[in-house]
């Protein structure tokens, strides 16, 4: 069994359900972008305010709220994985990002890091020319070059890239390093998610995770045993983990 500590925050989320720069006036020119209407959010499966599945509106509020309390920090690193291939990492990880860039003053990044199960593609009105893998093959790429607006208030995005060849070993490097660390500090209430692989099929979320102030295991409701879920929190590390997320 799983020990009731391991889990004792756990939130049910259904998909069939459905250089500091100033903060206010940085987040004021976030809003000067074309936004996806209602329809659009909701064919990318992704929360807004007011939407009718309500259920799933309130769970990621809730995991936003969980998060919170576990940090004084106003600039939090969260990693995102699964138990499994396909286990619903991106499904969590975009809503999250969502969830925080509503709340009043914050700002979100989603870094797309998944290489086996990219979404970024449909986060992005045209294909992106370059990703976070591109920028740390090619050192003469800024950090303006890799970020894109999306259709969501205050929520940016990292698309994956290109160039995969060698990801974990990019990943697992000091451009790297200085990459997030760049990234976090830019605006004073941003919140960074980082969508990865499956932890249990793949060596990339575990090396991200030495980046991350706090982590979300997603695992698919029925489809993996408890030690895939051991498994899981031992690759990302006890320390880290802020919760467990069963995705139906």
């Amino acid at each position: 069994m799983v020990k009731e500590e391991t889990l004792r925050k756990v939130t049910r989320v259904s998909t069939e359900s459905f250089d500091s720069i100033n903060a206010d006036d940085a987040i004021e020119d976030m809003g000067q972008v074309l936004l996806w209407s209602n329809g659009e959010l909701q064919e990318r499966k992704i929360i807004y305010p007011g939407m009718q599945q309500r259920e799933v509106l309130t769970a990621f509020r809730e995991i936003r709220t969980k998060i919170l309390m576990k940090s004084a920090s106003k600039n939090l690193v969260i990693l995102v994985t699964s138990v499994g291939h396909r286990g619903g990492a991106s499904f969590a990880a975009i809503n999250m990002a969502a969830a925080f860039a509503m709340d009043e003053g914050k700002t979100a990044l989603y870094i797309d890091c998944n290489l086996d199960d990219s979404i970024s593609e449909d986060l992005l009105p045209i294909p992106a020319e370059n990703g976070i893998t591109d920028y740390l093959a090619n050192e003469k790429l800024n950090i303006e070059d890799i970020i894109y607006a999306t259709g969501i208030h205050k929520l940016r995005i990292v698309p994956v890239g290109y160039s995969k060849e060698r990801a974990v070993e990019y990943f697992n490097s000091r451009r790297m390093q200085q990459f997030i660390k760049e990234v976090r500090s830019r605006y004073k209430d941003r919140f960074v998610v980082i969508d990865t692989p499956s932890a249990s099929n793949s060596i990339e979320a575990r090396v991200l995770s030495q980046y991350c102030d706090a982590s979300v295991l997603v695992v698919p409701s029925g489809q993996v045993v408890t030690d895939q879920i051991m498994a899981g929190i031992d690759a990302l590390g006890r320390e880290k983990l802020a919760g467990i997320i069963f995705n139906n």
